[in-house]
């Protein structure tokens, strides 16, 4: 009886205070495709904010609450028979798989690529590509189980944090200070906006104004710099137009 009562106190013990598995952790991954950008949130914060490209059809990359359940450094692209670390592996160099629809991180996953202008667009069979770049630093942090959202919405990254149960701190969604690997485009506002309107001007390439506002002279100014440059001229400063312009 004194063994019984002793395992009930134990198995009380167990789930006490212990919550959902999915609330766990100090970091998730919100990824919307309405903008094809992913939020990194860290420690209650939004440390980094990235471009990305999702499915070309809007039903092929999953929505909804995943967890990352696999980390694999170069995996070989076995439908192509290409090896993992190939130039040719459209994969890239890391894979973060996702238990979608079923699957145990062997089909959707957020990885790599072999053609970086894909980038911001609606393209792959459904997984979430990045900058190999930018992917191998977020591999570098992210632990499996790390929770995953995808959706489809026009509010901002700290609300849809709310919305599924994650308190943050408010940042209004947009990247905070030191975020460098963050994509700015029109609409985007803060000290690194206002550096890429120094550097623009500076060039020769005005902005009419430094005000710390990515407005359409600034979009003007950095599509007549990036078609200079044999860039694609699409007005979003990503990790090649900050490398031309020297931008850290």
């Amino acid at each position: 009886m004194r063994k019984i009562l002793l395992c009930m106190v134990l198995v009380c013990f167990m789930f006490v205070g212990v919550k959902p598995a999915f609330a766990a952790g100090s970091q998730f991954i919100i990824i919307n495709k309405s903008n094809n950008q992913l939020a990194y949130y860290e420690n209650s914060r939004l440390t980094k904010v990235f471009r990305v490209a999702t499915g070309r059809n809007a039903s092929y990359t999953p929505e909804g609450k995943f967890k990352i359940v696999n980390k694999i450094v170069n995996r070989p692209y076995y439908k192509g028979k290409i090896p993992g670390g190939s130039p040719n592996n459209p994969l890239g160099n890391r894979w973060l798989g996702i238990n979608a629809r079923g699957t145990w991180g062997t089909t959707y996953a957020i990885h790599g690529n072999n053609n970086a202008s894909s980038i911001g667009q609606y393209v792959s069979s459904g997984c979430v590509r990045m900058y190999n770049n930018e992917v191998q630093w977020l591999f570098s942090k992210v632990k499996v189980n790390t929770p995953v959202i995808i959706t489809t919405s026009g509010k901002s990254f700290d609300s849809l944090a709310a919305a599924n149960g994650f308190n943050v701190q408010k940042s209004n969604g947009t990247v905070p200070p030191g975020a460098s690997n963050a994509v700015l485009k029109k609409g985007s506002r803060g000290a690194e906006v206002a550096e890429l309107q120094r550097i623009l001007t500076k060039l020769g390439y005005s902005t009419k104004g430094i005000d710390g506002t990515f407005g359409q002279n600034t979009d003007s100014a950095v599509r007549k710099f990036q078609k200079a440059k044999k860039l694609t001229a699409d007005g979003i400063v990503g990790p090649a137009t900050k490398k031309a312009l020297g931008m850290k």
